[in-house]
């Protein structure tokens, strides 16, 4: 049977799970009876949200109404965000072709470039497909328009649907048969099987999600190979889309692989997967990499008890997250927690949403930061080494540091026209370099350089502020630049509050101080003696405030004589607000920090 291997992709809520779900109904994949929306996305937060967070390829066969021929469609579900762009990428590597999914009543956004960008440098056929036509303010001709001059498309390439209503269905997959490539008939040739997504099976350990590129998948001893690790598997399958065992995969085939190991950390996406005995004969399959952490968020339990509960659900969560990397951190006033890395600040959110709802756990979470690389000079012998940091504490010694580098973003910013001057005020005021300006129809895309430590804090929420939520945003990492930071120290009665430290820009570390300082002074409470509060910069004060000594009116007894009684009295006061100062420690409330860490 002849097998097509396709993906959907589009921007977010243009309709992709949609058009999934009736894919799956008219092809008889499932039946009305077990029909339901949003099928294909298992989490609750997935269906609340409209967004797909872990993918779910799918078998489905298509018997063509005229010619009769019947053919095998896989379709290999993406993730919904630009959080996750590396398994994207491997998914669509698994594809011959792609169905971009375009919104007839908003048009092409950022992330459908993106997403188009990503399959064309893959060399992947693409269908444009116009979804939502049913709807009154649905601007089809518009929108056309806009897909032949943004994308190069031609009119008669483009189907226009209704995943709603069912609507021309037969018509996608009638242009998927004709025009998508026929995936490669099964050839005797060494085994290689590319892993493009995994979660863990209680009973059957972690399960690879795989396309096989070459040769045949069978039930024997196999090797993972960027992990160098060995297995055999317990059951192959494919997805109907429920688990269902087979003896083997061919070629062209997308299924699973129980391969019965306790660590998702082995099972790493993007690997190849080929037979144990084969291993020095075969080369990998291009493309895999290492997820790098871009996000850290530090996570505090409410009630300090609860550290061991915060611990073991995290545990939990990796088994199906591998990306996911935490480590135990302890704060003066926080107590014991967790710093955890994340691909961006939708995956920290969706994290942070799932500790909060399956395990019950009530949280304090800092602000998020980005990891820095830094240049430290070489000493004697030992040559200069670039390492790199994820907080502040992690700073060497300033002497040391020969320059500092932060992570870049290439950001596409879709606005409509009277929106671009607000826009550009808030890119410019978070040190976004304009790279270009284009018309898109009634709306123009703005492309910028701008740093990631920028992007992550309230800039998506300001955007949709000062474009009436019409705006949509795209950004990849493209990489680390030089940048001129400083370690902002904050120094409460003459002592570093190490948890408080931050990586600034030189030119902001100031301004930051001087408000950081402030809202200590509000917050922190009162004492018997004066509190210097200092933001320091390698030992020079940029900033100061002081929080105010209580004062007892010691002469209130006194109901007369001469003023050298009052004076004895006074002066006794001051001896022992002197001798408090020099001993005295302060305690931060939690309020302290959470005023300072919640930006």
């Amino acid at each position: 049977m002849p097998i097509r291997n396709f993906s959907i992709i589009a921007h977010i809520d243009h309709g992709k799970t949609t058009l999934t779900d009736r894919l799956l109904l008219r092809t008889g994949t499932i039946t009305e009876r077990q029909f339901k929306e949003r099928l294909m996305d298992s989490n609750p937060i997935e269906q609340e949200r409209g967004i797909t967070i872990k993918l779910a390829p799918v078998r489905m066969e298509w018997k063509h109404p005229q010619t009769g021929e019947k053919v095998q469609l896989n379709l290999i579900d993406t993730p919904g965000h630009v959080d996750f762009s590396y398994e994207v990428s491997r998914s669509l590597a698994a594809c011959e072709g792609v169905l971009l999914v375009v919104d007839a009543t908003q048009g092409v956004q950022a992330q459908t470039l993106a997403n188009y960008e990503k399959a064309k440098a893959l060399g992947l056929k693409i269908i444009p497909v116009l979804n939502k036509i049913d709807l009154p303010v649905a601007d089809v001709e518009s929108t056309t328009l806009e897909l032949m001059e943004t994308l190069d498309f031609e009119e008669e390439d483009i189907v226009a649907v209704s995943a709603k209503t069912g609507q021309n269905i037969d018509a996608i997959l009638d242009t998927i048969v004709t025009r998508l490539p026929v995936a490669p008939e099964p050839a005797a040739e060494p085994l290689r099987a590319l892993v493009f997504t995994s979660l863990y099976d209680t009973h059957q350990g972690v399960i690879a999600y795989v396309r096989v590129m070459e040769g045949e998948l069978k039930r024997e001893s196999l090797m993972l190979m960027a992990q160098h690790q060995r297995f055999t598997p317990t059951e192959i399958g494919f997805f109907g889309p429920d688990r269902r065992p087979v003896e083997s995969l061919k070629a062209g085939e997308v299924g699973y692989i129980a391969t019965g190991m306790k660590d998702v950390d082995l099972v790493k996406v993007g690997d190849t997967i080929t037979q144990a005995h084969t291993i020095d004969k075969v080369t990998a399959l291009p493309g895999y990499k290492e997820p790098q952490p871009m996000v850290y968020l530090e996570f505090y339990p409410i009630d300090g008890d609860d550290f061991m509960l915060l611990t073991d659900a995290l545990n939990k969560l990796k088994l199906h997250d591998a990306a996911l990397q935490y480590q135990g951190v302890n704060s003066h006033a926080l107590g014991n927690g967790m710093r955890v890395g994340f691909l961006g600040i939708l995956h920290a959110e969706i994290v942070q949403e799932r500790l909060e709802r399956e395990f019950g756990l009530e949280m304090v979470a800092t602000s998020p930061s980005v990891p820095y690389e830094i240049q430290v000079r070489g000493t004697g012998d030992e040559p200069s080494q670039r390492i790199r940091v994820n907080n502040a504490s992690e700073l060497p010694d300033p002497a040391m540091i020969e320059s500092i580098y932060e992570p870049m973003t290439r950001t596409t910013i879709f606005t409509p026209r009277h929106y671009l001057g607000a826009v550009m005020q808030l890119c410019e005021g978070r040190r976004g370099n304009l790279l270009e300006v284009i018309d898109v129809g009634t709306r123009v895309r703005a492309v910028y350089d701008m740093p990631l430590a920028e992007l992550i804090v309230n800039f998506h929420d300001m955007l949709k502020s000062v474009t009436s939520g019409f705006a949509s945003l795209e950004y990849e990492v493209t990489g680390y630049e030089w940048v001129d930071a400083v370690k902002l120290s904050i120094m409460v009665q003459h002592e570093e509050i190490e948890a408080l430290s931050q990586i600034v820009v030189r030119d902001q570390a100031e301004s930051i101080g001087r408000a950081i300082a402030k809202k200590l002074k509000e917050v922190i409470p009162r004492q018997q003696f004066e509190m210097p509060i200092q933001a320091t910069i390698g030992g020079r004060i940029v900033a100061r405030e002081t929080v105010k000594a209580f004062r007892k009116d010691v002469t209130a007894k006194l109901y007369g004589g001469d003023q050298t009684r009052k004076d004895k009295l006074l002066k006794k006061q001051k001896k022992g607000k002197a001798r408090m100062k020099e001993i005295g420690r302060v305690s931060l409330p939690q309020e302290a920090f959470m005023a300072v860490l919640e930006r």
